[in-house]
């Protein structure tokens, strides 16, 4: 058992050091580029002061152009090193930037998106009359209904409306068309409903599709994007992203399928050649750097060798290849290029130069990056030259004459086919174009990418088309069945009206991120210095044995956290720091064990024996209540809260590992060595040895409290709460005044142009506020949030420098640090998720303790102590809203936190119900009162131990953490407080209370030994 507990320590510090190395390799290539990068700008040698003396706004559009030139050239030096290696085992930047520790937008800044799938024009468009009049009515009442539903299912609302508006209608008769689907006109209303969740199911997947190909021309490392096919929502987030309305415009503008005829590289090579030369005596004398405008062409090196045949060199066209009639056949596409190199090809393609070298008509796309027969992505891309119509960017067919696609197989040769049918218009274009085009591609084409062009075998009439894919036979057999369904995906979403709505945002600057990354890198330093220095003051020796086990439990936990790529937030930095609190609380469980164990007068061996094996229970039911309440705040939260959820249970489950095996492991290779750990200090001998308070006797008066904290609680309510803009629904923004500002002089401004008060309050410091409102809380999309910025510069451009412009304010991260928007019916998800998280956990958690310990009077008196403890910060958060300099919002890191709260109160009151249990079956005779009273004086010092070092990291993240986890912090510091009152005074004097007449637990049974028989006494 060491033995395994020995290689499996040491293999995870491996990993953890592995994993971790990429994020410090990838930072010190990237500091390198960096400096290069302010070299080449510098090399100017002409300051803005300098360059125009007297001219103000030259000075700052010319330091802007400087500032440009820096990110143009550290954007190429990055690209250009892709490859190169920078680890000492040889891994490339972009292998080790794919395997770096992640940054959520909260800590470097970017957008999280969250989009609503307009399911609504799907119906329309499924429908055979779009404009039935009880559809229309039917499909109003359930967008209604959407607005005050938690998480329900569109489809679902709009089968309840339909049958509200139309009682005696079915829906069959809506959508069933022999030509379109296999509905019937006899179909039930469960089948109709089965079928639009399937179409809608697959028309969100083909927005996943097109969403995640958007996304990657953001630039970002590593972008997430999670749908929820039942709520019809998708939520992006893209940590890094500098351009916020770039990102609005590429996610909500509509999918655009179009069909193109396709040039041949056979009609193309003299224009490639002559392509070529013009580009390499371009580039040859090119002089000055700035000539070029594509960032990716840009010369580096004017005049030399490298320049020779710059196109030839990057694209590798296709050779034609002679059919069995010895006729010469052209591919589909041009050449192929290193995936790397498409954007310096995009800029050399775009080039007037080389432009006017190739038919007007001719357009250049890249097509869909293909996986190999193994299944991974090749690393090239195909490039096709289309042929667009005269002054026109739409396509002789567009996806709309679309009616049907799916993915079948051809029952003559088993190949794996795609079945596609058009509407009449479409049927008569499409066979013009493929009676123009027998032995020649068509590219379909989705949005600028060529996801296939099939040849032509010969006219299509009649709109009924099918496209071959393969075999389907074979080692890559699922994959063509897979790209099948893909395709049919794509034709199929031609038709469909489902454009994607923002309907949550939260954009942070990068300034705001810094910030948050320098508090929790405080919070965190300071944190685990005094944790670290408090174990030695109070375990002696021992100290050292809680503090490697802390140490390699944050080793450990940040090292899983890079090796499954998930993202750290400034709340998961939150959790690291709470991680430090309640990582020792394991080896204060199982020392202050073994101090018992020794007070009783038991040798060294023995007593570490025994306070290891009788602090286990105590341990896990600990831990594993903690967990629960983590895994519940993951499962319900979103974003940064689920990044702290995530941290939370990866650190308990670390802290048993380290707490139990690995501290065991150290302790015994210490005594091999004929030695022990000291676990008295002078200070730890006098606090809390012997303790024998009366914690019963004093039960009336905690009840008395109670009574009262349940009555503030109720009051809470009818006060009222503070809500966050996620449960309000409205627009929230960060705001940096190069000067303190009052926020009474703001929130007047504001009202004047909004029309009410806005919330406002400071954000961190004077200069920084946070101002909240519902002004055109109910209109979406990007003109109302255009005028809702408007407004807000119009009410604060007194508070801003002169000659501050509205695109200044609203166009850069300058002044507005963090924007954040929630439509209505989100905030009502979240609220009720909230809701039902918080349920959940009580519900949850009265079940494990009614298994651990089969009664009902500790599952009760839990719940009670909980509630007691939930209650008291809901009544803080309520009548100090207005009273604390700080955001006492309700919100999602609140959530969050009164669930760590219920954890951690949990926790305590576990630890002593254990005790309880434990005492009630060796203290036979004594009476309920004795035995919880030494049950919780038995347990008092580590209740205050762990309280203490929970509450100490937990005041240290409050005092210099980010902005962003103060109010988590200070719920957290009055849960602590109270959750150890509660565990003392609430849940364990209720179970005297409750049965009276029964036992808090089965006394052990003692069975008497066999009589010994001895020899009769001789006599003399």
């Amino acid at each position: 058992m060491r033995a395994l507990v020995s290689i499996f320590a040491a293999l995870l510090i491996v990993i953890s050091l592995y994993q971790l190395s990429f994020t410090w390799f990838v930072n010190k290539h990237e500091s390198a580029m960096t400096e290069k990068a302010k070299r080449s700008v510098n090399n100017l040698n002409v300051s803005p002061e300098k360059k125009y003396p007297a001219d103000k706004e030259a000075q700052a559009l010319y330091r802007d152009t400087l500032e440009d030139l820096y990110r143009n050239r550290l954007k190429r030096l990055l690209d250009s090193t892709k490859d190169t290696k920078i680890t000492w085992w040889g891994t490339t930047y972009q292998k080790s930037k794919e395997s770096e520790l992640l940054l959520g937008l909260d800590l470097q800044g970017g957008i999280n998106v969250t989009l609503d799938i307009a399911l609504d024009g799907l119906i329309k468009g499924l429908a055979n009359n779009p404009r039935d009049p009880m559809l229309l009515k039917a499909i109003a009442l359930a967008q209604q209904k959407k607005l005050n539903s938690t998480g329900a299912n569109f489809i679902d609302l709009f089968a309840q409306s339909y049958t509200e508006v139309n009682p005696t209608g079915k829906l069959a008769p809506l959508f069933a068309n022999s030509n379109r689907n296999k509905l019937k006109f006899e179909s039930s209303d469960d089948g109709v409903v089965s079928y639009l969740k399937d179409q809608a199911t697959a028309g969100m997947k083909q927005t996943f599709q097109v969403l995640t190909n958007r996304i990657d021309k953001f630039g970002v490392a590593q972008p997430s994007i999670n749908p929820d096919y039942n709520k019809g929502i998708i939520t992006i987030e893209l940590a890094g992203a500098t351009d916020p309305e770039r990102v609005r415009n590429y996610l909500q503008s509509t999918a655009n399928l179009q069909f193109w005829e396709v040039y041949n590289l056979g009609e193309l090579a003299t224009s490639i050649q002559n392509a070529d030369k013009s580009l390499q005596n371009y580039l040859n004398g090119v002089k000055d750097t700035a000539v070029v405008k594509t960032d990716s062409a840009k010369k580096d090196t004017a005049g030399s060798a490298l320049n020779q045949n710059p196109l030839l060199k990057l694209v590798h066209f296709a050779q034609p290849q002679q059919d069995s009639k010895g006729q010469t056949k052209y591919y589909a596409f041009l050449g192929q290029a290193s995936l790397r190199d498409t954007s310096i090809v995009d800029g050399y393609l775009n080039n007037p130069v080389v432009r006017n070298q190739f038919p007007s008509d001719a357009k250049f796309l890249w097509g869909k990056q293909q996986r190999d027969e193994n299944g991974k992505l090749i690393p090239y891309l195909e490039l096709y030259a289309i042929k667009t119509l005269p002054n026109s960017e739409k396509a002789r067919i567009e996806g709309d004459v679309v009616t049907n696609a799916r993915q079948d197989y051809d029952p003559i040769s088993g190949g794996v086919v795609v079945e596609m049918s058009m509407n009449k218009h479409g049927a008569d274009v499409w066979a013009t174009m493929t009676t123009n085009n027998v032995g020649k591609p068509i590219a379909i084409v989705l949005d600028d990418i060529v996801y296939s062009a099939p040849f032509v075998n010969g006219p299509i009439t009649g709109g009924n088309s099918q496209i071959t894919m393969g075999s389907g036979t074979g080692k890559n057999s699922s994959q063509t069945v897979e790209e099948a369904q893909d395709l049919a995906n794509i034709l199929q979403s031609g038709k469909l009206n489902a454009p994607a709505r923002i309907v949550a945002e939260v954009v942070v600057g990068p300034t705001l991120g810094k910030e948050a990354v320098h508090g929790g890198a405080m919070a965190f330093t300071i944190s685990f210095l005094v944790i670290f220095t408090l174990m030695l003051i109070y375990y002696n020796s021992a100290g050292w044995v809680a503090n490697i086990a802390l140490i390699l439990n944050l080793l450990f936990t940040v090292g899983v956290l890079s090796a499954l790529h998930a993202t750290l937030t400034a709340p998961g930095i939150a959790g690291l720091v709470l991680t430090i609190g309640m990582a020792v609380d394991t080896n204060v469980i199982i020392f202050e064990r073994i101090k018992e164990e020794l007070t009783r007068g038991k040798s060294y061996q023995l007593a570490v024996s025994d306070g290891y094996k009788r602090s286990l229970a105590p341990v896990l039911d600990a831990h594993v209540t903690t967990f629960l309440t983590a895994a519940i705040l993951a499962y319900f939260g979103l974003g940064p809260v689920l990044g702290f959820a995530t941290t939370q249970m990866l650190g308990i489950v670390l802290s048993l590992f380290c707490g139990i095996l690995v501290s065991r492991l150290i302790t015994d290779f210490y005594t091999n060595k004929n030695r022990h750990f000291k676990y008295f200090t002078p200070i730890s001998k006098r606090i809390f040895q012997h303790a024998s308070f009366k914690f019963i006797e004093y039960r009336k008066v905690a009840y008395g409290i109670s009574v009262v904290v349940l009555l503030l609680g109720i009051a809470s309510y009818f006060h009222g709460f503070k809500k966050g803009v996620e449960f309000l629904g409205g627009r929230s923004y960060i705001v940096k005044f190069d000067k303190p500002v009052r926020d009474i002089a703001v929130k007047d401004e504001l009202n004047k142009v909004f029309g009410k008060f806005p919330e406002v309050k400071t954000y961190g410091s004077n200069e920084q506020l946070e101002i909240t409102t519902d002004y055109l809380v109910q209109q979406e999309g990007r003109v109302p949030d255009s005028i809702v910025a408007s407004k807000l510069y119009d009410g604060l451009k007194t508070f801003l420098p002169a000659g501050t412009t509205v695109q200044d304010f609203t166009g850069t991260t300058k002044y507005i640090q963090q924007t954040k928007k929630v439509n209505a019916f989100i905030s009502n998800d979240l609220k009720w998720g909230a809701v039902k998280a918080t349920i959940s956990a009580l519900i949850i958690i009265f079940l494990y303790i009614f298994i651990r310990f089969r009664d009902w009077r500790y599952s009760l008196g839990t719940i009670i102590a909980l509630m007691h403890d939930v209650l008291v910060v809901l009544a803080v958060f309520s009548f100090f809203q207005n009273v604390v300099p700080f955001s006492m919002e309700i919100d999602q890191y609140f959530i969050a936190a009164v669930l760590t709260v219920i954890g951690f109160s949990m926790n305590d009151t576990v630890i002593v119900f254990d005790r309880i249990r434990e005492d009630s079956r060796i203290m036979k005779n004594a009476t309920k009162g004795e035995i919880i009273n030494k049950a919780v004086n038995d347990t008092l010092s580590r209740t205050i131990m762990t309280s203490l070092t929970v509450f100490l990291t937990i005041l240290i993240l409050f005092l210099v953490g980010s902005e962003v986890t103060r109010g988590f912090a200070f719920a957290m510091l009055i849960g602590v407080i109270t959750g150890t009152y509660s565990s003392i005074f609430v849940a364990a004097p209720v179970l005297v209370d409750l049965a009276k007449n029964k036992p808090l637990g089965k006394a052990d049974t003692v069975i008497a030994a066999p009589p010994t028989k001895t020899k009769p006494a001789l006599t003399k």
